[in-house]
């Protein structure tokens, strides 16, 4: 009988032994569970904040695409009131608004410039 209870008490022992590791890991799974949860609230947390800033940026896009087009009115609205180019046979130049001068004319000029240089 007493060797029975020496067999009995020795597996008493190994069942301690087993339910406190397992008591153990359960415990070091419980803190991996809490430090996952901890991990997936903050990328929560910074997934809103990242969906809030784009939004955002969304907005301020629609804003200036908004600001463009209606620029791009007013031009068109500007450029509609200009007169309209000349045809080609008819240069657009300035200078056909100075009065033409006589070919004599233009060579006293350079000439009274060249003097004065």
């Amino acid at each position: 009988m007493l060797t029975e209870l020496e067999t009995l008490s020795q597996n008493i022992g190994k069942l301690i032994a087993i339910s406190q590791r397992h008591h153990e890991a359960r415990l070091a799974l419980e803190e991996q569970l809490a430090q996952a949860r901890a991990e997936a609230e903050a990328t929560r947390t910074e997934l809103a904040l990242l969906r809030e800033e784009r939004n955002a940026l969304q907005a301020e896009r629609d804003a200036l695409s908004a600001k463009i087009d209606d620029a791009q009115v007013r031009l068109n609205a500007i450029l509609e009131k200009l007169p309209r180019a000349r045809a080609n046979s008819e240069p657009d130049n300035q200078l056909d608004l100075l009065e033409p001068a006589s070919h004599d004319e233009a060579e006293r000029d350079v000439s009274r410039h060249g003097e004065n240089a």
